[in-house]
């Protein structure tokens, strides 16, 4: 029977659009996509070009360049200009008079470097015919009467409309950019702007979707420089002393793998790359000298050749050049080479910054991007007119409509139980959570010292904490919970288990709740609290940093309030039943799933799957299943004991089986569409029959993708919100949607600064027959519901929670470390014991092999759950973006520079060990 199932699924399509949406108000917007006007009325001409020696697709371009120009100057392409990937396709618009067989044409290239003492460099080209490409399929695909996608005529288009900017402009993925008003950053990095720009079918034509962009690439200049900014001097003058072991191994870390050249040979500016640091500075770092076998320092060695004494002779040296013949050069004698991407994960700072430069006002960001086509040179081009391709130089606007927000639901005892918010957001003013949690046992644990944090000024917090949480509905019953210090540098595990007892021991009841006080953001400390406290104790965990702490306002504090609520098993707030009928008619349950990859550079190479799944008909609770699988992998390998496991918790909480699944799947890029379809439609499948032969819920597939470049801006004022942007519940689902299949935009939250960014949903597989309107009306409305916030959020929150689950599953490393941010504090973050909490035969609960005392304690408390970092955020044209959250690793992994030129290897892989979620905290939102 799995068999004929699998059969059956690799033949199933994407389900067509069912019809075009009719509710709430039509607008128009216009969008960042320019109309393709004119396509090629012929075949196009498909050829394999292999350069040899291979080098970058940058220099292949160069290469290429220099043999077209020599061809169109001697008459051999008879004035055909044909277009080139840097790779190994070209395509022309008339068919090359190079005739069926492969020709071979020598190439001299002089390179700017060392053609002077070395000559040119000898390259060969080949190039063969393979594919004639009928461009007629194209235009009946967008018509609609083809399902297949002629992938090869759009990426013949896609090369074309690239040829000219990959030219001119540095080219990265779909996007070029340039060192023109290039701003520094934090560490000795620096900003490029560009333009993103990509092709796309739409209904009856093909569009340019172009975007501003921004990247980081490493500062030019004297390496030494880059050494301070790096450690965080002010200049290379404060580089005084020598450098300790750990701020070389921060050097070290970030500048493996860099290209630098020399400055101290003339007009011989010989180029090398970074392999290590040495561990000795200058003045005793030692080599051989070949003619007399005597050592000699480096130092010494540039004193005597070059008659060059040194100012940092205590600096350290970069090892560079062939491992086996390594070359060190004193880091002041080097330049760092322009041009350089910086792949390795920004830090907190940096991401800060970068955020800055690149957030700007609709307005600005929609005049940037027109006046992008003209920069990227679409307008008068030879291979344009070559092929007989045309592009509008004004934006599309598209028909939008903009749903109504839904009612909020309250506590029915509010003065104000029921709110329908304005332009996305609302307050809690007179209002009570939907079901208020009643504290009962709960302890304070600050990590740093009574100085730092006097008892005077917590107590002072938690008397403001717990008057907030009781004007909310939260109901605190012992409001003098126990205050303990511990240091942050600390064992971590052993100062919560303390923290954890003495509660236990104050209230003779299991604690629900431990509040710890943090010094800074530092994710180290927070990931390590959230290790114990999800995979050791088992005990919800609410972060605090002390100068929220210092300066607690009530705002500040009704927002713990509604994290602490729900941690604890409550609801803040709902929908009605008419709100959410789909859901509410029959039993639904609603997943949400994700995949996060190790982050460039990282020592892991394991990916996690997370999946969640609601657990009332109000979309309100959610419970979260957790995998560890093998690096890079999309696809989640063991779905069906997770839907397995989140069913029998819906079954568990609502006493009835779902008859209908909504899965919303984040993070799949469209080339993967097919292949996640088949494969966890199916998983999805077994899970049901695997609980019951023949049971067969109706299933909606939906992906979930952030990471696009569509963006909209209004055309009307009243069309807008305060920040410009278009208001939340805009939806477009014609003019730069798909042409067949069914797929929308919506921007679901409000804008806070920059440009709002639309989610784009695409249906994959529908057995539940949504209207545009029903599934458009029910992903917005989710969007309400995001139980840490009063605003509407940018992603449905079933995907939202499973990112979040994943983010929070990668703090689970037991012993070893994966690398948690790039600032160079790395240190360990605890003992990494395996003291746990268990049952006693006695009903009362105590430590394990920590040999910490047992507690006795009540049964029966109600289990906690453990917060998530919201601390590290930051507001741009959404709710929250959280830093660092592993989201960026989904990009296509770059290998490490250095390993690339095979001179250094990669960092060592490692399989890391993720503790399990206590048992007590998998079935509630511990992931809050």
């Amino acid at each position: 029977m799995a068999q004929q199932q699998s059969l059956a699924l690799t033949s199933w399509r994407f389900p067509p659009r069912p019809n075009i949406g009719t509710s709430g108000r039509q607008i128009q917007v216009r969008a960042n996509f320019f109309p393709i006007t004119s396509l090629p009325g012929s075949n196009l001409y498909h050829y394999e070009v292999e350069i040899t020696p291979d080098v970058p697709p940058a220099k292949n371009r160069r290469v290429y360049q220099l043999w077209e120009d020599e061809q169109l100057l001697s008459g051999g392409l008879n004035g055909i200009r044909p277009v080139f990937d840097g790779r190994k396709n070209v395509y022309a618009a008339r068919k090359l008079p190079i005739g069926d067989q492969d020709c071979i044409y020598n190439i001299d290239f002089f390179d700017e470097d060392d053609s002077k003492k070395r000559g040119p460099k000898k390259f060969v080209l080949s190039i063969k015919k393979i594919a004639e490409i009928n461009m007629q399929r194209l235009g009946a695909f967008l018509d609609g009467r083809l399902a297949d996608t002629p992938l090869d005529a759009i990426a013949a288009l896609d090369i074309l409309l690239r040829h000219r900017p990959s030219l001119t402009y540095t080219t990265i993925g779909r996007c070029f950019y340039t060192p023109d008003s290039a701003a520094s950053i934090a560490n000795g990095a620096q900003l490029w702007q560009g333009f993103h720009q990509s092709i796309r079918p739409t209904r009856g034509q093909m569009l340019i979707n172009l975007d501003v962009s921004a990247t980081a690439f490493y500062q030019p200049g004297p390496v030494v420089e880059m050494v301070a900014k790096i450690l965080g001097r002010h200049s290379a003058a404060d580089l005084r002393s020598p450098l300790t072991e750990r701020d070389r191994q921060r050097v070290e870390k970030a500048l493996r793998g860099l290209k630098v050249v020399v400055t101290h040979r003339g007009q011989i500016r010989r180029k090398y790359r970074v392999s290590r640091v040495t561990a000795t500075p200058a003045s005793r770092t030692t080599f051989s000298v070949e003619a007399t076998g005597a050592d000699n320092s480096v130092a010494a060695y540039f004193q005597s050749k070059y008659n060059m004494q040194l100012y940092f002779p205590h600096l350290p040296c970069l090892a560079v050049g062939d491992p086996a013949r390594v070359v060190y050069l004193p880091l002041e004698v080097c330049e760092v080479v322009p041009g350089q991407r910086h792949l390795r994960k920004l830090n907190e700072r940096q991401t800060a910054e970068m955020i800055k430069f690149t957030c700007q006002p609709p307005h600005v960001r929609s005049n940037k991007i027109s006046a992008g086509i003209t920069i990227l040179q679409q307008r008068d081009n030879d291979y344009l007119r070559e092929f007989g391709v045309q592009i509008g130089h004004e934006m599309t606007i598209v028909n939008a409509r903009v749903l109504p927000a839904p009612a909020i639901s309250y506590h029915p005892a509010s003065k104000e139980p029921v709110i329908t918010p304005r332009e996305g957001a609302w307050n809690l003013r007179d209002k009570m959570v939907a079901q208020g949690v009643t504290l009962r046992s709960w302890g304070v644990m600050a990590f740093g010292t009574e100085n730092d944090y006097p008892v005077g000024a917590i107590q002072k917090f938690i008397t403001l904490l717990v008057q907030t949480c009781e004007e909310c509905g939260v109901f605190i019953a012992n409001k003098q919970p126990p205050i303990s210090y511990t240091n942050p540098h600390g064992n971590v595990e052993k100062a919560l288990i303390d923290a954890y007892m003495l509660a236990g021991n104050s209230f003779s009841e299991r604690p629900q709740l431990v509040v710890c006080i943090l010094p800074n953001t530092g994710v180290p400390l927070y990931a390590e609290i959230k290790r114990v406290s999800d995979t050791v104790i088992g005990v919800a965990t609410q972060c605090i940093q002390a100068k929220h702490m210092f300066a607690a306002k009530r705002q500040y504090c009704a927002n713990v309030c509604l994290k602490l609520n729900v941690k604890l098993g409550g609801m803040n707030s709902f929908l009605s039943n008419t709100q959410l009928p789909f859901v509410s008619e029959r039993p639904t349950i609603i997943f949400g799933a994700d995949v996060t990859h190790p982050a460039p550079g990282s020592a892991s190479n394991q990916s996690i799957a997370a999946v969640v799944g609601s657990l009332d008909a109000q979309c309100s609770r959610f419970a979260a299943s957790i995998r560890v699988q093998k690096g890079r992998m999309e696809i989640i390998q063991d779905l069906s004991s997770m839907v397995i496991e989140l069913l029998k918790s819906f079954y568990q909480s609502c006493g009835a089986k779902p008859d209908r699944i909504v899965f919303y799947r984040d993070g799949v890029s469209e080339g993967q569409f097919a292949e996640v379809l088949r494969s966890e439609v199916e998983a999805i499948r077994r899970a049901c029959i695997a609980l019951e032969p023949g049971y067969r819920p109706t299933v909606t597939f939906v992906i979930v993708q952030k990471r696009h470049h569509a963006r909209f801006f209004p055309i009307r004022k009243e069309d807008s919100d305060k920040s410009g942007n278009v208001l939340p519940g805009t939806v477009i689902e014609t003019g730069i949607t798909h042409p067949s299949e069914f797929d929308f935009y919506l921007c679901s939250h409000p804008g806070l600064q920059g440009t709002s960014k639309p989610t784009h949903y695409h249906v994959l597989h529908d057995e539940n027959r949504f209207t545009s309107d029903a599934l458009q009306e029910l992903t917005y409305r989710l969007c309400y519901l995001y139980c840490r916030a009063t605003r509407s959020v940018s992603v449905c929150p079933p995907a939202y929670y499973a990112h979040l689950v994943a983010a929070r599953a990668r703090f689970h490393v037991t012993g070893e470390r994966d690398t948690w941010s790039s600032t160079g504090t790395e240190n360990g973050f605890g003992s990494g014991s395996e003291t746990s909490i268990h049952n006693s035969p006695g009903g009362g609960y105590h430590a394990g092999p920590g040999g910490i005392p047992p507690v006795m304690m009540t049964p029966g408390a109600i289990g906690g759950m453990v917060g998530v970092k919201t601390e590290i955020k930051a507001e741009v044209g959404d709710t929250v973006i959280p830093l660092a959250s592993g989201k960026a690793a989904k990009r296509r992994s770059q290998m490490d520079l250095s390993a690339a030129a095979g001179l250094v290897s990669p960092p060592a892989q490692k399989v890391l060990t993720y503790g399990t979620v206590k048992p007590e905290l998998q079935k509630v939102m511990y992931f809050m």
